[in-house]
């Protein structure tokens, strides 16, 4: 029963930000930039009886993973604006994403945020 509540909580808050963008790009998108995510998954994670250091390496994750995010969503933000076929802009984004994981996990090497 949890996991249908978590499921439709999540659900319901992607459909009203999908409504939102639907009448107001702009606005949709804003709201979609908030951690929403992040933090619902925090508060699942709390509710489930995580630990706070599993709690904590969970949002050094998200840290993480915000550069390759910011590289996605702008190419494929760039790729659109030049008519570029929204699944290969997406394909494109995706490349990104995982190419700056790469350069990332090749400069830190894991020492600053423990990552391995």
């Amino acid at each position: 029963m949890y996991t249908v509540v978590k499921i439709t909580i999540s659900a319901l808050v992607i459909g009203m930000i999908t409504a939102l963008a639907k009448h107001s790009p702009r606005y949709g998108g804003i709201v979609a930039a908030l951690p929403l995510v992040s933090l619902l998954s925090l508060f699942w994670l709390y509710t489930q009886g995580e630990r706070p250091d599993h709690l904590s390496q969970f949002m050094y994750g998200v840290l993480y993973g915000l550069p390759s995010t910011i590289v996605l969503i702008f190419i494929v933000a760039l790729s659109l604006k030049h008519a570029v076929p929204f699944f290969l802009a997406v394909v494109f984004g995706i490349g990104g994403w995982g190419l700056c994981l790469l350069v990332q996990k090749f400069l830190l090497s894991g020492a600053l945020l423990n990552f391995r």
